[in-house]
């Protein structure tokens, strides 16, 4: 499957020879994010922002992270002052930081408001007073009309990054968000589970029904540096995804299994919605994504540069609605793609079916 957007120029010439940090980077988005950057450009510094030094030394002894440029920053994005030493002298900052898992974010709330809230005021702060040139943010889509406190919290972090360059003043740092769905391959989630269940001969799943848009970390990581290069500040990038089933993902991965059917999760949806209809009079769309511009007037003249189309009243964007679907064979692809072989070896089952999160 193409990238949603292919990298440009600009991009490389906006890199090469700055310092660059990433928030969360030793996570499934931050080490891919990190490679692509090593390979394409050319940074003076590339700082590795995390909590966990277990998964930063697993990094610095991996030989793709062996490279000059690389720093390695242990710290949370919950203290500000260790947040503010991180960011001396960068230029850009991607803020990938977050607790994600839904069930546990109903159970921890404080937990969750601390990171994704506390945490996104502390990078919009620190990123201001060390003058960082942009800053771009990781949204979800449980973060449009949320129905569970991690997309409450998320929502809340997208608030607080387009409202931050009305924050910012003079300052020259501009902040933006970009707002995606499924990351296949990443940690937890839904192919790579039917994979591990499928020997087992039952595969569980919450809705055959069950929408969802789907793009691969190589995917994210392009459109993730190509709305860098284009962000004038407080716009959220939207990418133009296919989406299918959870039957048909179930169907590429594991033909041949039983379907064990256990129900929606408490604050799960059925679909999954990256552009509510009350946002459409803010929507443009563009031939391989959309914005949605901010509510103020952060842009002032520079927004006619843009182009785009204004989105119809009622617009909205989501996984049941959207005409761009993937096929069988797409999905296959995108199953080989991140390691998880499609043919499947007729064995009975050996095992109980253990239940994974969809």
């Amino acid at each position: 499957m193409e990238s949603p957007q292919h990298a440009q120029p600009e991009v490389s010439s906006m890199l090469n020879g700055h310092d660059i940090l990433i928030t969360g980077a030793t996570g499934s988005f931050g080490r891919r994010c990190c490679l692509e950057i090593l390979k394409r450009y050319a940074p003076k510094r590339l700082i590795v922002f995390s909590r966990d030094e277990l998964k930063q030394s697993e990094m610095q002894s991996d030989p793709a992270f062996q490279h000059p440029a690389m720093r390695f920053f242990l710290g949370d994005v919950r203290d500000k002052e260790r947040l503010k030493k991180a960011m001396a002298g960068v230029d850009y900052a991607i803020h990938a930081a977050a607790l994600k898992q839904v069930p546990a974010a109903e159970y921890n709330p404080h937990e969750f408001i601390k990171t994704n809230i506390n945490g996104a005021m502390n990078v919009v702060d620190a990123a201001i007073d060390a003058g960082v040139k942009k800053v771009i943010a990781l949204s979800t889509d449980k973060a449009v009309n949320p129905v569970n406190l991690y997309g409450a919290t998320k929502l809340c972090s997208d608030k607080i990054f387009v409202a931050a360059n009305s924050y910012s003043g003079k300052n020259p740092t501009r902040f933006s968000v970009v707002r995606y769905g499924n990351v296949v391959g990443s940690r937890g989630s839904v192919l790579p589970c039917f994979y591990k269940q499928r020997n087992t001969g039952t595969i569980t799943v919450t809705d055959l029904a069950m929408t969802r848009f789907l793009i691969t970390l190589r995917e994210s990581v392009d459109f993730v540096l190509n709305a860098m290069s284009q962000m004038m500040g407080g716009e959220i990038f939207v990418p133009k995804l296919p989406s299918c089933t959870l039957k048909e993902m179930a169907q590429a991965v594991a033909p041949d299994c039983k379907q064990e059917t256990i129900g929606l999760r408490p604050g799960e949806k059925m679909h999954e919605t990256l552009i509510p209809a009350d946002e459409a009079h803010l929507t443009l769309e563009f031939d391989e994504h959309f914005i949605i511009q901010p509510m103020l007037p952060f842009w002032q003249s520079e927004a006619t540069n843009l182009g785009g189309r204004t989105c119809k009243t009622g617009f909205s964007y989501a996984s049941n609605n959207n005409k761009q679907r993937l096929s069988r064979q797409a999905l296959q692809d995108m199953c080989e793609e991140i390691g998880i072989p499609t043919e499947v070896s007729p064995e009975s089952a050996r095992f109980e079916p253990a239940s994974c999160a969809n």
